[in-house]
């Protein structure tokens, strides 16, 4: 394969680029996916083949191939060389790539429990004692639907470069999402999403307590349908969850400070930011308020330790105490930007191109116990969980509808509040915090953007964080 990559760059290079890549990608899935415990589809599929990039007179081209033979990658070439020559007429600033010392690597993620290991009785088993798990411990409403999706990967990208960039990865990745809806007919209905996944085998997802969490959410879901009641309507001191923080931190941080949509080019596909390119050093929220993206955890499912464009990844402090920091960047907004590249290229497949990603997005935790954390408050919300939310095209204002959510009175949690939201702008939320616990907790995510869609795997995280004083409504 190195071979072919090598002729694909060579003759790229021959015809006049100035800069060529090839990506050999190929990807391996298989999935289980049933419905109230019953199999409703199981398959096996392979994406496999080519992605050829390059640079001519400072416009991009890109093709690719899944025939993997030297004349298949000859056209490849030819049509990305054509695409971006003919384009390159149009252009008025003329693309140019940031200078970044480029790795040559091989690395593979180990699988304690390799997932081919593992029996398609003992995965379906799974589905099953879910199943029977979720169905024993609801007593009075009805089990509307319970979806459960098994999935695993293994990823193996070979990256080959004009600047001497040589990847080779092999990342395996197993997943498993729920979906479960409760229904009563005097209460109405209740949902809840959860994922679990990350980098390595099977033993991933036995680190979780898979069908012990669901079957104990089950049995809240049905407590908050029957029992849940309003939350109060002045403002109230407010606690969020390590879950909602999460999604947050990847919603208002990741998303608005990819460097290519602070650029305005998503803005017809995957949306706006509020960030401006002069908004580098602006203050947005206070001290708690470091937000890291962080592609080099290891087991993470956003895990990798170069980027498709050969530059090794590191830490990425996008706001630090407060302070927008660095945006997200590949090597050609890096060089919009006069900055270096931070290793955030990323495609799906052969068929993509790389463009602007997150991986392992999160909140920085402090060092509080949740105990700490609600210690002092007479009265007040804790909202640990979601059920929807939803945030503008800018990523400036946002609003999330809480599932498992608490009193709080005296310091101690009590009943439940039934759909509960709280609705605020990304500034607010970095200026009420008040404290954040020391509990950094991670979920897994498959993030999407661009035009063809790509969807990559991350993880979102934080800490549980306190607000000060913020009006909690109710999900109509």
């Amino acid at each position: 394969m190195e071979d072919f990559l090598r002729y694909a760059v060579d003759h790229a290079l021959s015809l006049g680029a100035t800069y060529a890549e090839a990506r050999y990608h190929s990807i391996e899935e298989f999935s289980l996916t049933t419905r109230n415990g019953l199999v409703i589809s199981s398959g096996r599929s392979i994406s496999r083949g080519i992605g050829v990039r390059v640079l001519v007179k400072g416009s991009l081209g890109f093709a690719s191939t899944n025939t993997l033979d030297r004349e298949s990658i000859r056209r490849a070439v030819e049509k990305a060389y054509a695409n971006a020559r003919s384009l390159s007429e149009l252009v008025k600033v003329p693309l140019t790539l940031a200078p970044e010392r480029v790795g040559v690597a091989r690395y593979e993620v180990i699988q304690k429990k390799p997932l081919k290991n593992v029996s398609l009785e003992d995965k379906l088993a799974l589905h099953k004692d879910i199943a029977r798990n979720v169905s024993s411990v609801v007593k009075e409403s009805k089990v509307a639907s319970l979806l459960v999706v098994y999935g695993e990967s293994i990823e193996e990208k070979m990256i080959l470069n004009s600047d001497g960039a040589f990847i080779h990865s092999i990342i395996p990745r197993p997943y498993l999402f729920v979906n479960l809806s409760l229904a009563h007919p005097q209460k109405g209905s209740i949902q809840k999403m959860e994922s679990f996944g990350g980098s390595g085998g099977y033993d991933i997802l036995e680190a979780h307590r898979i069908v012990e969490e669901i079957t104990e959410l089950a049995g809240k879901m049905e407590k908050i349908l029957l029992t849940g009641r309003e939350p109060p309507k002045e403002p109230v001191d407010l606690v969020l969850g390590s879950e909602i923080t999460g999604l947050a931190m990847h919603e208002s941080v990741g998303h608005p400070l990819e460097a290519d949509r602070v650029l305005g080019r998503e803005a017809a596909q995957a949306g706006e930011s509020y960030l401006k390119p002069d908004m580098i050093g602006e203050r947005i929220g206070n001290k708690h308020g470091t937000v890291i993206d962080d592609p080099t955890i290891p087991g993470s499912y956003g895990f990798y330790l170069y980027d498709d464009e050969g530059v090794p990844a590191r830490p990425k402090y996008l706001y630090k105490e407060g302070v927008v920091n660095e945006l997200l960047h590949n090597r050609f907004t890096a060089s919009i930007f006069r900055v270096r590249s931070n290793a955030s290229a990323r495609s799906m497949d052969h068929m993509s191109e790389p463009i602007v990603r997150m991986s392992n997005t999160y909140l920085e935790p402090g060092d509080m116990r949740f105990e700490e954390l609600i210690e002092d408050i007479k009265y007040g919300i804790y909202i640990k969980s979601y059920m929807e939310w939803n945030i503008d095209d800018s990523r400036w204002g946002q609003r999330y509808g809480g599932l498992e959510a608490y009193e709080i009175v005296n310091g101690e949690l009590r009943d439940f509040i039934r759909n509960p939201v709280v609705e605020f702008t990304t500034k607010t939320f970095f200026s009420s915090i008040v404290g954040k616990s020391r509990d950094l907790r991670f979920y897994a995510a498959t993030c999407g953007k661009g035009e063809p869609s790509q969807g990559v795997p991350v993880w979102v995280g934080g800490p549980d964080v306190r607000l000060s004083k913020m009006r909690v409504g109710v999900i109509s």
